[in-house]
């Protein structure tokens, strides 16, 4: 029999495992990329509406 470390099964457990652990590393990427770009839009859209409002209220005094 094999010696554990040597053994094929091993061998396709750990590449796995290498995958899997790149998979994880790929996706917290994007998911960090991605609540960069909403915190990014969410800081435009709350200018944009400031900006809205603030003409309202010069358009409701004149």
């Amino acid at each position: 029999m094999e010696a554990p470390e040597h053994h094929p099964a091993v061998a396709r457990i750990e590449a796995a495992v290498a995958r899997i652990e790149k998979a994880a590393a790929s996706r917290a990427f994007v998911a960090d990329s991605l609540a960069r770009r909403h915190a990014t839009l969410r800081a435009r859209m709350e200018e944009a509406v400031a900006a809205l409002d603030e003409l309202i209220a010069r358009e409701g005094q004149g």
